[in-house]
């Protein structure tokens, strides 16, 4: 993709999920409606707040055993749309299985900065490791996260209390943001694109599974394969995963489901 050849309206189709995919809101309702239903039969904690601002909460679902590994999944939208409380269906592949699940939300961009997004997210975990056990999780953590989600858990990989991390469809390098209509509300500055970019940041000697749908976005696709390269070079740990035929949507099936390819992969996160 020759960025600089490309105009604005070529720039911002680049990034824009929701156009490439008609069907969005289809899936955007199901997960809502699962997610509800989840909500209200899955034993947990709901809303707990780990911070001061109005979406700094937490949704726990402990597993039987305390020392099960716990999922982290943070959810996406570009840093700017979407709420935690939507994508709780997502923990169930792995839920199945025995685990632990977690799901953070975080203020949104204009509101916040990305450098006080992220910020967030390493409070959340600080407050997951202090508080998580009177909850019943006291397992290992592994941080995932979808979309901007990915990103937040790529950097939060770096965090102490996580042990591995599963990032899927991401958006890696921040850069080119800045030339689309993403940018209006992110005002990302040469800073936090120099120091909030996984593609720029020396890699964390923890595993990190990198994946993406193999029908997604070229721009998507070249993040997920170019930060497993990055940190392959690094000699540091982690799987590439093409989930095939999946979009930008279609790939978080892998995770729902108990036999689901992704969730498979964080399961073998904690072994």
């Amino acid at each position: 993709m020759n960025w600089a050849t490309m105009n604005r309206a070529a720039r911002d189709a680049a990034y824009n999920n929701a156009a490439a995919v008609p069907e969005v809101a289809t899936h955007r309702e199901a997960w809502s409606a699962a997610s509800a239903a989840a909500r209200q039969t899955w034993p947990g904690a709901l809303d707990l707040a780990y911070g001061s601002g109005e979406r700094n909460r937490w949704d726990l679902f402990p597993a039987a055993d305390p020392s099960a590994p716990c999922l982290v999944f943070i959810h996406g939208g570009y840093w700017q749309m979407n709420r935690r409380e939507d994508f709780v269906c997502l923990g169930a592949g792995v839920r199945s299985h025995g685990w632990s699940v977690a799901l953070p939300g975080y203020s949104l961009a204009p509101a916040a900065s990305l450098a006080a997004i992220v910020a967030e997210i390493n409070e959340a975990l600080d407050w997951l490791a202090a508080e998580g056990p009177k909850h019943g999780l006291s397992g290992p953590i592994v941080v995932s996260g979808w979309s901007a989600g990915a990103h937040l858990a790529a950097l939060a990989l770096a965090h102490p209390a996580v042990a591995a991390g599963l990032a899927i469809s991401g958006v890696f390098e921040l850069g080119p943001l800045r030339d689309t209509y993403l940018d209006e509300k992110l005002r990302l500055t040469e800073t936090e694109v120099a120091e909030l970019s996984p593609l720029r940041l020396a890699p964390v000697a923890k595993r990190l599974t990198i994946a993406y749908g193999s029908a997604e976005l070229p721009a998507l696709v070249s993040d997920s394969r170019r930060l497993h390269a990055h940190r392959a070079a690094a000699h540091m740990p982690g799987a590439l995963i093409p989930v095939a035929g999946a979009n930008h949507y279609t790939v978080l099936d892998a995770l729902a489901g108990a036999d689901g390819e992704l969730a498979r992969a964080a399961l073998d996160l904690a072994r």
